[in-house]
């Protein structure tokens, strides 16, 4: 062990980790839960492309000397590359403003470049508040790493995840474009539809999912830094939030500015309320795609079995041969944790008390979670699931041929009620449509295949 030192006195720290004071007084007093930012460690790099950045706008402005920029940008930089990330150690149930987290990562910082400086650790001569933190607060640094984290995931693994899956639905429904199926309605036979149109609502859907995502995504491109401790910028050169904005974006290839009003951006998280939202509409789309699909594939032999859907693994430890639609099941569920997820984030983003908001890292979580969630089960889905859909032809045409609501063809020549009553006879008579109508006396033969053409009503007559 070694002895750091805080404003609180002398804290005895394991010699082989780079973290510091401040840090091991969090992981003694909340061991609460084992969830870290190590989870896929977008926080831990979005702290270290900040304190990277920070780093090089105070030596901009002057208020870093050089040698320490260099240092600390190095140990910075070794932060992104994931070199450290054992030296984050820290739960998500922390202080509310990540303050603990905010100095993990400055004292991680300030030791690994006393470290190349040729220092011993703890000495303090690179300062992890004075250098590392240097014009900062952790009520505005948080909530930056926040937002860079959620931004660089949203790019990195989601978008792409549902592109493809998106790519490969609209591929099925324009190669199943002329297969006419039966509609719909309550879980009831209703009119023709052609499954290349079942499958384009499904595109849409995502569509639709995507770009709410995508405006959100912009939102949360407003950073915080700059506000210091409540807003007013205490402490901090009055260029350093737009500086800092500039360097986030060049490091991070993606576009930050420092927000319109700082005030606003510590004291209320409203733009993380919006991802998360728009990544349950994600999850709403999700859901519906996946429990079609199994409905659609139900049996194989007493379901809807319309579709074919492929075989992954055995589905049952008792029953032999039986096959499960799996990927449709990990999908559901992955929405039902996102719509929890949203449910939590948007009751944190509710509770700002005057100039801060202390639920910061449980929305950081939420967020990131829900993105890597969703982008796991669209990837998995697209490859083991959706790319291998096909239409189960016998099985489509046999339903299709037994759907009495195609008598809704009949209504603009005999009128709703009689076209009613050709259906009903069918159905307690056991007779096909046709044989029913004809029954009737109110159609031909000829008429009835004149009028009664599945492919002719799946569009505006």
């Amino acid at each position: 062990m070694r002895i750091e030192t805080d404003s609180m006195g002398t804290v005895e720290v394991p010699s082989d980790h780079y973290w510091g004071a401040q840090t091991q007084r969090s992981i003694d007093n909340f061991d609460i839960g084992r969830p870290t930012f190590v989870w896929g460690r977008p926080m831990i790099k979005a702290l270290g492309v900040l304190k990277k950045a920070a780093a090089q706008a105070n030596g901009e402005l002057d208020q870093l000397a050089t040698d320490k920029v260099k240092l600390v940008v190095q140990a910075a930089d070794e932060v992104i590359a994931g070199r450290w990330d054992g030296e984050f150690p820290l739960v998500v149930f922390q202080t509310g403003s990540g303050t603990q987290s905010n100095m993990n990562a400055n004292e991680v910082i300030a030791n690994r470049a006393i470290e190349l400086a040729g220092g011993g650790m703890g000495s303090k001569t690179i300062h992890p508040n004075d250098d590392v933190n240097c014009g900062q607060s952790s009520n505005d640094t948080f909530p930056t790493a926040m937002h860079i984290a959620i931004v660089d995931e949203l790019n990195v693994s989601l978008y792409p995840a549902v592109q493809a899956l998106r790519d490969t639905l609209a591929s099925k429904a324009d190669e199943f474009a002329g297969v006419v199926m039966v509609g719909r309605t309550h879980l009831q036979d209703a009119t023709p539809v052609l499954l290349g149109q079942v499958l384009g609502g499904y595109v849409a859907q995502l569509d639709f999912a995507l770009a709410g995502i995508r405006a959100a995504d912009d939102a949360a491109r407003e950073l915080a830094i700059g506000g210091t401790a409540v807003g007013t910028g205490l402490n901090t050169h009055a260029d350093f939030g737009v500086k800092t904005a500039a360097h986030i974006s060049g490091e991070m290839g993606l576009e930050f500015r420092q927000a319109s009003n700082l005030f606003a951006a510590m004291s209320a998280h409203d733009a993380l309320v919006q991802v998360s939202s728009a990544l349950r509409v994600l999850a709403v789309a999700c859901m519906k795609i996946a429990n079609d699909v199994r409905w659609y594939a139900s049996g194989p032999r007493n379901g809807i079995g319309e579709l074919r859907i492929p075989e992954n693994e055995p589905g049952s430890s008792i029953m032999p041969g039986k096959v499960n639609p799996t990927q449709a099941e990990a999908m559901t569920m992955v929405a039902t944790k996102v719509f929890g997820n949203d449910a939590t984030v948007g009751f944190a983003g509710s509770q700002g008390n005057f100039q801060l908001n202390v639920f910061k890292p449980v929305m950081a979580w939420c967020c990131l979670e829900s993105i890597q969630l969703l982008a796991d089960a669209c990837r998995m889905f697209d490859a083991h699931c959706a790319q291998g859909i096909e239409p189960n032809l016998p099985v489509i045409q046999a339903h299709l041929d037994g759907n009495l609501m195609l008598v809704t063809a009949l209504t603009p020549h005999v009128g709703y009620d009689k076209a009613a009553a050709i259906a009903k006879a069918a159905d307690k008579g056991g007779l096909t449509l046709k044989a029913a109508a004809l029954a009737s006396g109110e159609v031909t033969e000829a008429e009835f295949d004149k009028w009664v053409n599945p492919q002719e009503m799946t569009h505006p007559a």
